[in-house]
C-alpha cells in the first residue's frame, strides 16, 4: 500500500508543478526526495508520512499561491485521504508542510517531530551549496531582481513579516536566508551535509564579490 501511496503522490504532484519556476519544479522535489531517503537510512521514523511530506511540500507555496494556499491544502488531503492514506498520517503531513518554511523560523515553534525534522532538513539541504545558488539566481530572475545592488546594505531580518517582504537584490538573499540555513539543520546527517554545502557558498561569495569589484 506505501508504494502505491508514493506512486499516486508522485503523479499528483507532477502534473500540479508542470510549467513551475525551475528552482521549485519536479526536479526540486526528486532532489529533496533523495536528501530525504539519505537522511533517513540511519534515523527511526516513519518513512512514509517523511516521503508524503517531502512530495507534497511545495504545492501550496504562498511565493506562488497566494491567497490559494488553504484552498490547495484541502485539496491535498482530500487526495491523500482518496489515496488510502489514514487521518493521522494526513494530519502529520498536514503540519509538516504549513509550518516547515523558513518563515517560520521567526517564531517560536512547538517541538517538532523526527518526521518534520528530516523533511525540513531535506528540503534546506537543497536551498544550499551549488544547487542552493543556481535556485536562488533562477528565483531572482523569475522575480526580476538585480543579481546585487550596492547601495543597500545586508540585512539579517528579525521577523517574518520583514523577511516575506524584502525584495533585495538575490545576492542579499544569501545574508537574509542561506548563510544561515546550516546552523539551523535539525539532524546529525543534516549537519554534516551542509558543512561543505555551506563553504561552496561562502567561497562563491568571495569570488563573486572580487569579479564584481574587478579585484579578479
Amino acid at each position: 500500500m506505501k508504494h502505491i501511496l508514493l506512486d499516486k503522490t508522485c503523479e499528483f504532484v507532477k502534473q500540479r508543478l508542470q510549467n513551475t519556476e525551475s528552482g521549485h519544479d519536479w526536479l526540486h522535489i526528486e532532489r529533496v526526495y533523495q536528501n530525504a531517503l539519505q537522511l533517513i537510512e540511519s534515523i527511526s521514523c516513519n518513512k512514509t508520512i517523511v516521503l508524503v511530506a517531502v512530495l507534497v511540500h511545495d504545492l501550496n507555496d504562498s511565493k506562488f499561491n497566494a491567497g490559494k494556499e488553504q484552498a490547495i491544502l484541502a485539496e491535498i488531503k482530500t487526495f491523500l485521504r482518496n489515496a488510502g492514506m489514514l487521518e493521522e498520517g494526513i494530519s502529520q503531513v498536514e503540519n509538516i508542510i504549513e509550518n516547515m518554511s523558513f518563515r517560520h523560523s521567526f517564531h517560536q515553534q512547538k517541538e517538532k517531530s523526527i518526521e518534520f525534522q528530516i523533511v525540513q532538513d531535506a528540503d534546506r539541504l537543497d536551498a544550499i551549496g551549488a544547487i542552493g545558488i543556481a535556485r536562488a539566481f533562477s528565483y531572482g530572475g523569475y522575480k526580476q531582481r538585480a543579481f546585487y545592488d550596492e547601495t543597500v546594505p545586508e540585512i539579517t531580518h528579525q521577523s517574518s513579516d520583514s523577511y516575506q517582504n524584502s525584495k533585495a537584490a538575490t545576492i542579499s538573499h544569501f545574508y537574509e536566508k542561506l548563510l544561515l540555513l546550516k546552523d539551523q539543520m535539525n539532524t546529525p546527517a543534516a549537519k554534516k551535509l551542509a558543512e561543505k554545502r555551506h563553504q561552496f557558498m561562502l567561497d562563491f561569495l568571495k569570488q563573486f564579490e572580487a569579479e564584481r569589484s574587478g579585484k579578479s
